[in-house]
């Protein structure tokens, strides 16, 4: 995959509540430029930058919670409805971990499908935080989140661990579990510590062994705005 190819996949990113005009601007610049597959922004950010982005750049707010998620379902709903009223294309949250043997459970399936429903109509991306468990739970939350409807499922925030080889061979083994049992095209979305292309290039090659048609940014995503100088030199 050339430089191109991967800025198809990038979700450009600018998570700072104190971001300015001028640095929301330059985010928006960048964009219509390089074509990402979307910006990804805090909610707040969103009716701005969708006033100065080119038609047919999706814009994904944060909403519910980052890095750390929302326990509430009824607050992560009104914090996704009203990201989605104010233009969000699609939404990225947190399902945030527990402690817990029975995690996740019948309190993350609520979250899940408030999510979900706040949702409709929009890209839903729900993080699991893989840095922060073990292979069961990692497996369980994948499970639970695309069984919930979720369109992809993304590795972490990147503010407490990264993306490692596991995880990103069990997301994308569970995309294609899920897939195949419900005839569903789900995706992927890595994030957390990807900095350069040989990043890139080892966590696809591990998501395409695990299944190839996980590909195109309606499946595959990366979560690393930090690459954007090296992609465009």
């Amino acid at each position: 995959m050339d430089a191109r190819g991967v800025l198809d996949l990038l979700d450009l990113t600018l998570l700072d509540h104190d971001a300015s005009e001028a640095d929301l601007d330059m985010l928006c610049q960048k964009a219509n430029e390089y074509r990402p597959a979307a910006i990804c922004v805090f909610a707040e950010h969103v009716a701005y930058v969708k006033s100065c982005l080119d038609e047919g750049i999706p814009v994904a707010a944060v909403a519910a919670g980052f890095p750390i998620g929302e326990r509430d379902p009824s607050a992560a709903s009104e914090a996704i409805r009203a990201a989605v009223q104010v233009g969000a294309d699609e939404i990225d949250c947190v399902l945030e971990p527990r402690e817990a043997a029975n995690f996740p459970g019948e309190s993350e399936l609520a979250m899940l499908i408030a999510m979900r429903e706040a949702s409709a109509g929009c890209v839903l991306k729900v993080i699991i935080e893989t840095p922060l468990l073990d292979e069961r739970s990692m497996r369980a939350s994948a499970r639970m989140t695309l069984a919930a409807g979720a369109d992809f499922v993304k590795s972490c925030t990147g503010k407490r661990g990264e993306c490692s080889n596991e995880a990103a061979e069990i997301l994308a083994f569970e995309v294609m579990r899920h897939g195949i049992t419900m005839g569903s095209r789900p995706g992927v979305k890595l994030s957390g510590g990807i900095s350069t292309l040989r990043d890139v290039y080892r966590l696809l090659e591990l998501v395409n062994s695990e299944d190839p048609s996980i590909k195109g940014p309606e499946r595959l995503r990366i979560g690393a705005s930090s690459l954007l100088d090296e992609l465009i030199g």
